[in-house]
């Protein structure tokens, strides 16, 4: 993809911004579309069609130039050219719990069902924190996740986090919290 924005790579993959083409907005509607994937994201419902997707990269592209180096990505198989998935890098909401948050970033991914069990999952999360670290110079970077996505757990672990315990300190809901550093 000529122009493509590549925010790290490995050697497998390439995290990049998403684009307004076909391809992307295939694919975007292709993953988000899927209960199995969408009811781990606190989505009320998955995309129903091409516009919500092609919508939903608008507001991922203007949010990547209101919050430069921060972003929901793309994640491309380099061998393949295909869209695995997507990796985000966000600040946290303000906290639920009355306490005020101090700017916590969060990792997060969403893969499709045609790509779990290959370890994009880790790999992309391993090469966006050291983008966080390195690039962005973060202290910390948090990971939460529903006490029952096992998958996102197993990540979280690879990853070498460390469990902080139960939280429901964002977004309205009870979520295992993990934390990395440099």
């Amino acid at each position: 993809m000529t122009g493509m924005v590549v925010i790290c790579e490995t050697e497998r993959l390439i995290v990049r911004e998403w684009a307004d083409t076909p391809a992307d907005v295939d694919r975007t509607f292709d993953i988000y579309r899927r209960d199995e994937v969408t009811r781990w994201l606190g989505m009320a419902t998955p995309l129903a069609d091409r516009e919500q997707a092609a919508a939903a990269i608008t507001r991922r592209v203007e949010g990547y130039a209101a919050q430069p180096g921060y972003g929901l990505w793309a994640v491309q198989v380099r061998e393949t050219g295909v869209v695995a998935g997507s990796v985000a890098l966000k600040p946290l909401p303000e906290p639920d719990d009355g306490v005020p948050g101090f700017g916590e970033v969060e990792i997060a991914w969403h893969f499709h069902p045609d790509s779990w069990g290959r370890g994009y999952a880790a790999e992309a999360a391993r090469a966006l924190l050291g983008y966080a670290f390195t690039r962005l110079a973060l202290p910390e970077v948090h990971a939460i996740a529903k006490p029952d996505n096992a998958p996102s757990l197993a990540v979280m672990r690879r990853l070498g986090m460390t469990h902080l315990g139960q939280t429901s300190r964002w977004y309205s809901m009870p979520a295992e919290h993990y934390l990395a550093r440099p």
